[in-house]
């Protein structure tokens, strides 16, 4: 197998961060790595130098006053899952990450990682859209509606950071997924919540462009919150994916049964 050459640099801060990634030919930011690295193996990814984000403490920390949680960037999976102020004013999106992936990802793996690779199938964008967070960089605040851009695409600049992400505790939240037996990716997943501003649900792992709030649910949850207003709604298959694994039809109706779970979760 022929190699190629990669500069690795750890940065100190997020400061040194930008520099370094401004001071490469074809650079990479890595959080945990659980995307990049496998990119790198099968040749999909070859940038000439990687910038370490990993020990930046300044996007380390969970923070929660009153019902506001503010998770830094580099916080992992397993650290949101096992938070005990998470889970005190919003269990969904704590359970939620506890099931991503095995326990070496969920130990690896970062927020900030999950969101600004926009991976369709990933969990976290749907909780982050359903809460109706704030992402938060180096330059700017970033409302969730506005964040998630399509497939792999996001509204960060090419050397943009996330330095946490910020949302006010909802009165409830539930998230569930059907779960690739292997992966542990979302084959479909969704995340309802209700709060001060209404009823948000968002699907993740089966829209043909991404992570997406649904209308239809929402409007039914809004007048009736019960996993019975779901059943009536109709979910349109003709902008959801089809792949190996199912067809969009299924994904349409795994949608309602696991919008159904998420607010039974909730």
């Amino acid at each position: 197998m022929q190699l190629y050459s990669t500069s690795y640099h750890r940065a100190s801060s997020i400061e040194d961060a930008g520099k370094l990634l401004s001071g490469a030919a074809d650079g990479k930011f890595i959080a945990g790595g659980q995307t990049l690295i496998a990119a790198l193996k099968q040749r999909l990814a070859q940038p000439s130098d990687l910038v370490d984000l990993r020990h930046i403490e300044a996007l380390k920390g969970i923070t929660v006053n009153g019902r506001q949680v503010t998770i830094g960037a580099g916080v992992t999976h397993a650290e949101v899952a096992s938070s005990s102020a998470i889970r005190a004013v919003c269990p969904a999106i704590a359970n939620l990450a506890a099931m991503i992936g095995d326990p070496h990802v969920r130990h690896m793996g970062t927020i900030g990682g999950s969101i600004a690779n926009d991976d369709p199938a990933a969990d976290y964008p749907s909780a982050v859209l359903g809460l109706g967070a704030t992402v938060i960089t180096n330059r700017r605040e970033i409302a969730a509606d506005d964040f998630f851009v399509g497939l792999f695409e996001t509204a960060l600049g090419e050397d943009e950071i996330i330095t946490a992400v910020r949302f006010d505790a909802p009165e409830r939240a539930g998230y569930a997924k059907f779960a690739n037996p292997a992966s542990r990716y979302a084959m479909t997943g969704v995340f309802v919540s209700k709060g001060s501003s209404g009823v948000r649900v968002a699907v993740t792992g089966a829209g043909s462009s991404g992570v997406f709030r649904h209308a239809g649910l929402e409007a039914a949850l809004g007048g009736n919150w019960s996993a019975d207003a779901v059943s009536g709604v109709e979910i349109d298959s003709s902008n959801l994916m089809s792949d190996m694994h199912c067809t969009a039809e299924y994904r349409a109706n795994l949608i309602r049964v696991m919008a159904k779970r998420a607010v039974q979760a909730a």
